[in-house]
């Protein structure tokens, strides 16, 4: 491993990053819902029930910043599959073959569905570790249909938890989502012109994004009616318009007038004021946005990335667990569970080194920690305590230092595992645990080398390519001026996540192989380039929705005139056939002004990285 490589992966292992707002509330919360079905099971005198019922308190780790409604039928979900996780786990137990085939599918369903739906963090691994952990858990007198009962009670518990803040302001979500847009939008005006401009409009999109999909996205119809969510759209409306004039004078070299700080500015304190903020009108919220069936599909589709994830996730967990049985590891579950973490999210190779690295120096450190509780055996309310306070630990330093959560999280699973119960040759099972952990490690770092993500030099030019495309479909709705419509916004929607994919795609390219990371350093100007005309042409059609009616149709005709737009998609196609053929475009026809410079930029960086060796080869 070069120098360098090294440097940083110690560099991220030893970084302490700051905590996540609200943070302390969420711990606790989480503490709460894991301690309490535990609490309950030993005044029932059945403290190993409790503890199956409190794999349901995980149900608290997900759907934090959700619009209430929308989080409530998420944890339903969630908490129901959950016990439908543990059902099969038990089902399957004692024989091998099928524990290893039932954790691999209910893993593979978990990050097929949970990452096309964007569950967020924790992810797939919970599903599949409640699956597993419910394999060889100390409860031979629950049957798995009881078993999944105490977890839907469990995830019940933390269902009416989570929900509670409801009563108390049930806009929260929405305001604190607008809040944090402000917030980066303002820190985009500042940053332009200096070398931070590039990743602070990538945070502006993505968190104004993210308000948007919580204003909208994650809100019923008959929501449209309330007026603190109209103002809270309005706020965020008009600082998509900020954002969008201040990209346009970014691309022209000019930074943004006083005037635009101003209006950002107010924007920002009108949170304090949104009384006094005019409530959006039902026709200026266009509710088109990718239904969940075509979002799972999607994740399917062949060659995908989101396809190539969940395949990794189910080959290593079976060669992970198959390895568990040919070996004989005591608890070869957790083998499987290892494998599935390194791999449910799809990080780089990168990342994926240093997150082996942390989990198996805080495993390994955890267990000395495990130990001592396991030695200590602590019953009825100093188990519970013991359990809450490691959960709350993992949860305030989880997001901060990963390598340090470890070692709590590896000390509350074992002890969950225990299921209350006296452990003898305690030494053994903390060695089991330390070499499934390895072996779970190793399997998913060799399953990503087989399997690697799709090549810089192959996924770049393909992003890229897919970016193209979707601008050129929503020309003829800038064209039209109609962009408020349900088609638009979802056509709009994809231009944006187009953008962050090729982001994404260069990202990883810079964590793969020498030569990866040469192709993806090349291909960078296209990239700045292609993202630039995204967030242009997404600009112009927040500009028209800013007119609105007529003058936005005058407007759009205006920019058009003349055949524009036929000769505008024309270039677009020929630039994205270019970039997934790799050779350099002719030149273009005279174009409409509104765009002309930006696809003249992606022609010219296509021009100069082509090469007559591009692609280069794919290690």
């Amino acid at each position: 491993m070069a120098a360098p490589i090294l440097a940083s992966l110690l560099r991220g292992m030893s970084e302490i990053r700051p905590a996540p707002p609200d943070r302390v509330r969420f711990a606790l919360r989480a503490a709460g819902c894991m301690g309490a079905p535990i609490l309950v099971g030993w005044i029932a005198g059945d403290t190993s029930a409790g503890l199956m019922a409190s794999i349901g308190g995980f149900t608290a780790l997900y759907g934090a910043g959700r619009a209430y409604l929308h989080r409530a039928a998420q944890l339903a979900s969630i908490a129901v599959a959950f016990a439908l996780a543990t059902c099969l786990g038990l089902w399957a137990a004692p024989d091998i073959a099928p524990v290893v085939a039932v954790v691999a599918l209910v893993a593979m369903a978990a990050t097929w569905i949970g990452n096309a739906l964007r569950i967020g963090p924790p992810g797939a691994y919970m599903f599949a570790l409640a699956c597993a952990a419910a394999t060889s858990m100390p409860a031979g007198h629950l049957t798995p249909l009881t078993a999944g009962l105490l977890v839907g009670s469990g995830g019940l518990f933390a269902w009416v938890v989570h929900m509670s803040g409801a009563l108390f302001d049930f806009r929260g979500p929405e305001r604190k989502a607008v809040a944090a847009a402000g917030k980066a939008v303002a820190a985009y005006l500042a940053g332009i012109g200096t070398p931070g401009e590039s990743s602070a409009r990538q945070q502006a999109a993505f968190v104004l994004q993210n308000a948007w999909s919580v204003l909208v996205d994650q809100q019923p119809v008959q929501a449209r009616g309330s007026a603190t969510l109209g103002r809270l759209r309005t706020v965020n409306r008009e600082l998509h318009l900020c954002f969008a004039e201040a990209m346009g004078a970014a691309s022209r070299g000019q930074a943004p007038d006083t005037d635009l700080m101003v209006r950002t500015s107010a924007l920002r304190d009108a949170m304090a004021g949104l009384d006094a903020v005019e409530v959006t009108a039902h026709d200026a919220v266009p509710l088109g946005h990718p239904r969940a069936s075509s979002r799972l599909r999607e994740a399917l589709a062949p060659g995908s990335d989101a396809q190539r994830i969940v395949l990794r996730v189910g080959i290593a967990a079976v060669v992970a667990g198959t390895l568990g049985a040919w070996f004989a590891f005591e608890r070869a579950y957790w083998a499987v569970a290892a494998a599935v973490l390194m791999l449910h999210q799809g990080f780089d190779w990168l990342r994926m080194l240093q997150r082996s690295l942390e989990r198996l120096l805080g495993t390994w450190i955890g267990l000395l920690l495990a130990g001592v509780l396991l030695w200590l055996n602590p019953q009825g309310l100093w188990l519970v305590l013991a359990v809450m306070a490691l959960q709350f630990t993992i949860e305030m330093v989880v997001m901060r230092n990963y390598a340090l959560a470890v070692v709590f999280i590896t000390a509350a699973a074992l002890t969950i595992a225990s299921g209350g119960r006296p452990v003898e040759a305690i030494d053994s099972y903390l060695l089991a645990r330390g070499v499934d952990t390895l072996a779970g490690c190793a399997v998913a770092l060799a399953v990503f080398r087989v399997l690697p993500p799709q090549a810089a030099s192959t996924a770049i030019p393909a992003r890229v390519a897919a970016v193209l495309r979707a601008i050129e479909a929503l020309i003829p709705i800038l064209a039209s001026g109609a962009v408020t419509t349900p088609a638009a916004r979802r056509a709009r929607d994809q231009v944006l996540q187009a953008s962050f994919a090729v982001v994404r795609a260069h990202e990883q390219g810079l964590a793969s192989s020498r030569l990866q990371r040469r192709a993806a350093d090349e291909a960078w100007p296209t990239v700045a380039a292609t993202e630039r005309l995204a967030y242009r042409a997404l600009s112009a059609c927040w500009a028209l929705e800013r007119l609105g009616g007529a003058a936005a149709a005058e407007s759009a005709a205006a920019m058009f005139d003349g055949g524009g737009e036929a000769r505008l998609r024309a270039a677009l196609a020929t630039l994205a056939g270019a970039a997934t053929a790799g050779h350099a475009t002719p030149a273009l026809p005279p174009l409409p002004h509104v765009l002309e410079a930006e696809v003249q930029g992606v022609r010219a960086c296509m021009a100069r990285q082509a090469t007559p060796s591009a692609p280069a080869a794919a290690l």
